[in-house]
């Protein structure tokens, strides 16, 4: 059984991104993108800012019981959310995609989280920023500034989820790649599925994900699709174009349950050629006149078909303004991009861009990137009028706000980061232009400017009615609220200094406390190593002076004591503290010393003496008594002393041997760039709300490059899948596609428009038993041949065997004695034939009219396909047995698979039905 449930982007929404689908088939569960929403729309929190809730607690929810995750596309509609929910919401189940999709996506998830941070405080992610390796890369996080504020900034709005840079690094690491067409049979709990990735357009590495199980059938996941070729990209494999014969590519046809979307299946899409034109002729009289152009893009997908058609327009036109594409990670997209030249395709050629990216022009290659150019091997997708900034300030460091330039600027929703920045001074200029390619999600600022562009259109000239529209000029006064981090000056400045300078003060002496400690636990362990070695060097001298002490006093008369042995080490003592006969011999290390120890309390070194509680005569001696500490020697079983530490260090000595000179030489790079990278100063983030006086002019060309409603309607019925799924589309568009649907007689009645959370079950539970077969069956079976499976019709009786606990399925009449068949068989009457049953046949297969229409033209009959869903067969134009041809039969096609065979009884009836039956496998008892 199939359960689909929308978890964002569902049927009939007024907000249609992000895309995240939990597609669960039988027990495996499978989520279909997992993308994030804008997380800094307009307008206050309460107004705009939570829409998002009910879908991030349901994906935190469902994240640790996904077992496969599948992205479709690398844009953070269908893959913002991935490394927050795999670093945070247990999201780790095996996650797959194209190669492309993998790299575009880091690059989308490392612009956006950088451009949030670098503006505002993520309170909820300070402790986990803390942690981040720092050889992830990128600038400096904000968090990491943010205790260097003497006044508090602002609280961000909760329940915003935005990852570290070290989790978006950590994540797409662990991405699985495929290539297209690429089967991939999944094993563990997904063991029996296979997934196989497809081309769909519309970005670098878009995929169409195909799901085979065994239960369920094959299920086609297709969002986003773009037919059309594109300058850098080719079409969906979906459709095949008309030079290969059109139609649908036969390994997606007819699917078992088709997920798709609807969002543009209102809109009439202008004229490739009348989009580019209006593009350029705005950039090229803007930017004429002396004024600048600002184009919101996003950081690496739908960017590279603008910076293609820009490249060579420069190229035709010899334009010399600049173009400025204001992104963190422009420079490392191009460089992916050139390195996987064999994932492009449209309209590039070497013409185009070339070997150096001039047209052929040798001589005028750029210098940035020479670093990389042994390892990419070829020089295409080399943008020599291309200009690379990160921040703002460094585009008006280079060029003033006079200069005429055409600026690309990210994100292009403009709700936060370089765009808005930019924008904030750009459209008080007159006779600026800010162009739009895209509307936008709802809610933030690019949308906005949408709605002023598309309400101040006529109804007959509006863009989703294959109409370009025209610029507009805006008036009045926007207001906006405007993020930043800026460094500490005056008062703030030497207040932090201040503080830092006590938490150093204060650390330093924490660090002399514990060395001080540490040199002491050291000693004590030094001098207990020393007793317990000089121990068993010192018994054997002192039973040797034991001995001879005992001789010499047994050979003394008088009773005197005996001569201390010249070390001084053996001193005889009375009990009652006098000396004479009956004392006691001790070991002592002289008078002086002894007299001076205290062990009351365990201390290195020498003490003042104490005096005995106990009145006596002379002075008493005080024993190590307490604490006592027993000595033993650090070794292992086999004797030998373990040194920890030596190990670790050779075990990194030996990594560093085993690594390459190119992760060396790449390490000893990151180093010095590290060192070289000036240390941020003391900052904070502020706050401030800008009315932004508009004079600029707007304009909007749709360069999303997706499907528009007439494609949509055209592919879906080709499709033809039994079953159909639709999402990610308002309730206009959705009502628009269901209803060009049921005006198609052999399209499927079974489609379903699930909204946000409500679930869909297609099917039934099925469950799977395993038996065996039995030798007589196998031998009576009639296998029939079907494309790579051999097919047969079983009947029997199962019965069980007492050694074996799998059943076995044997002939009906195996077992029964022939009394019991002669009973069951019915009495016969005088003059009656006996009765016979006829063998159930079952043909198996997909009747394809231009396949049959192939095979007849083989054998001599004339076909055309009329109408839809009818091939007329009629008499032959060559060969000779079609002159014994003489009459008419049409072959239909039903809606429920049905195939219809009509016609007169004649010689062709019988070639076209004999025809029908080769493309079937007939399956008899």
């Amino acid at each position: 059984m199939i359960t689909f449930t929308p978890l964002s982007g569902a049927a009939r929404s007024a907000r249609t991104i992000p895309l995240a689908y939990l597609l669960q088939v039988d027990d495996v569960r499978i989520l279909l993108d997992c993308g994030s929403p804008d997380w800094c729309p307009e307008g206050e929190p309460g107004e705009q800012g939570r829409h998002w809730d009910k879908y991030c607690d349901t994906l935190k929810e469902y994240a640790p019981s996904v077992d496969l995750v599948l992205l479709s596309h690398g844009d953070l509609q269908h893959s913002g959310l991935y490394p927050y929910a795999f670093a945070q919401w247990g999201l780790t189940a095996p996650a797959y995609t194209t190669l492309p999709v993998q790299a575009m996506a880091r690059i989308a998830a490392t612009e956006d989280v950088e451009g949030i941070r670098d503006e505002q405080q993520i309170g909820d992610s300070d402790e986990r920023q803390k942690s981040s390796s720092p050889e992830a890369g990128g600038s400096a996080h904000p968090e990491d500034n943010a205790e260097k504020s003497t006044t508090p900034p602002p609280k961000a709005p909760k329940g915003r989820y935005i990852a570290t840079l070290h989790e978006v690094h950590e994540a797409f690491d662990s991405v699985n790649v495929l290539r297209y067409s690429q089967p991939c049979h999944l094993q563990g709990k997904c063991q029996g599925l296979t997934i196989i990735p497809f081309n769909a357009g519309h970005t670098l590495g878009g995929t169409i994900w195909k799901i085979r199980s065994p239960t369920a059938g094959t299920i086609l996941y297709a969002v986003d699709m773009n037919h059309m070729r594109e300058r850098h990209l080719d079409g969906t494999v979906l459709v095949r174009q008309a030079s290969a014969g059109g139609g649908v590519f036969e390994s997606l046809a007819r699917p078992d349950l088709l997920i798709t979307d609807a969002e543009r299946a209102v809109v009439t899409t202008a004229r490739r050629k009348d989009r580019d034109a209006a593009l350029l002729d705005c950039i090229d009289s803007t930017l004429t006149s002396r004024n600048s152009v600002l184009m919101p893009c996003d950081s690496s997908t739908r960017v590279l078909e603008l910076l293609v058609l820009l490249d060579q327009h420069w190229n035709y036109s010899r334009l010399k303004f600049p173009i400025c594409l204001l992104s963190r990670t422009g420079r490392e997209m191009l460089t992916f991009v050139r390195s996987m030249m064999e994932w492009l395709g449209g309209t590039i050629s070497k013409e185009d861009v070339g070997e150096t990216g001039t047209g052929g022009n040798k001589n005028k290659r750029r210098r940035d990137d020479d670093d990389n150019d042994d390892a990419l091997g070829a020089f295409a997708l080399r943008f020599p009028h291309l200009e690379f900034f990160p921040t703002p300030q460094s585009l008006m460091q280079t060029y003033s706000s006079k200069d005429p330039k055409l600026i690309l600027a990210v994100p292009a929703s403009l709700s936060h980061g370089p765009s808005r920045a930019v924008f904030s001074e750009f459209a008080e200029t007159p006779d600026n232009v800010v162009l739009l390619t895209g509307r936008s999600e709802e809610g933030t600022l690019g949308r906005v400017l949408f709605d002023k562009w598309d309400d101040s259109q006529r109804d007959d000239a509006k863009w989703d009615r294959g109409k370009i529209g025209n610029n507009v000029m805006m008036d009045g006064v926007l207001h906006l609220e405007m993020h930043a981090k800026v460094p500490l000056q005056g008062a703030e400045l030497e207040e932090y200094l201040a503080k830092e300078r006590a938490v150093q003060e204060k650390e330093a002496a924490q660090k002399a406390a514990q060395a001080r400690a540490q040199r002491i636990l050291e000693a004590d362990e030094g001098e207990d190593d020393t007793d317990e070695d000089s121990e068993a060097e010192s018994d054997d001298e002192e039973n040797e002076v034991e001995e001879a002490l005992d001789d010499e006093l047994m050979d003394t008369d008088d009773g005197a004591p005996p001569q201390a042995p010249p070390n001084g080490r053996m001193k005889r003592k009375s009990q009652k503290g006098g000396t004479g006969e009956g004392k006691d011999w001790i070991d002592d290390v002289g008078d002086e010393l002894a007299q001076k120890l205290s062990f009351d309390i365990y201390l290195k070194g020498n003490v003042s003496k104490a005096t005995s509680f106990f009145k006596s005569e002379g002075q008493t001696q005080r024993f190590r008594m307490f604490p006592y500490v027993e000595k033993k020697r650090r070794v292992d079983e086999y004797g030998e002393t373990v040194d920890v530490g030596m190990w670790l260090r050779k075990g990194k000595v030996l990594e560093e041997d085993a690594e390459s000179e190119e992760v060396k030489e790449m390490r000893r790079r990151a180093e010095e760039e590290a060192k070289k990278a000036p240390t941020e100063p003391p900052s904070k983030f502020v706050r401030t709300e800008v009315d932004v006086q508009l004079a600029c002019r707007l304009f909007f060309v749709d360069m999303e490059g997706l499907n528009d409603g007439r494609a949509v309607k055209t592919i879906v019925p080709q499709v033809n899948p039994r079953k159909m799924i639709i999402v990610h589309a308002p309730a206009q568009a959705t009502d628009a596609l269901i209803e060009s649907c049921s005006n198609i007689r052999a399209m499927t009645r079974d489609i379903y428009a699930p909204t946000q959370g409500e679930n869909v079950q297609i099917g039934q539970h099925t469950n799977s038993f395993s038996i065996s077969l039995s030798d007589e069956l196998l031998a009576s079976l009639k296998i029939s041949q079907f494309e790579d499976n051999e097919i047969g019709y079983v009947a029997g009786r199962i019965s069980s065997l007492a050694g074996s606990t799998i059943p076995v399925l044997e002939p009906m009449a195996s077992r029964l004695p022939e009394k019991v068949i002669r009973k069951v068989q019915r009495p016969r009457t005088l003059g009656s034939r006996p009765t016979r049953t006829l063998p159930q046949s079952t043909m198996i297969g997909e009747l394809k009219l231009t396949a049959l229409k192939a095979r007849l033209a083989k054998v001599g009959v004339h076909s055309e396909l009329i109408g839809e869903g009818v091939l007329i067969c009629g008499p032959g134009k060559k060969g000779a047995s079609a002159e014994s041809i003489e009459h008419t039969v049409a072959v239909k096609k039903t809606t429920r698979g049905r195939v219809e065979v009509e016609g007169t009884v004649s010689d062709v009836y019988y070639v076209v039905r004999r025809e029908i039956y080769n493309l079937h496998a007939l399956v008899a008892a």
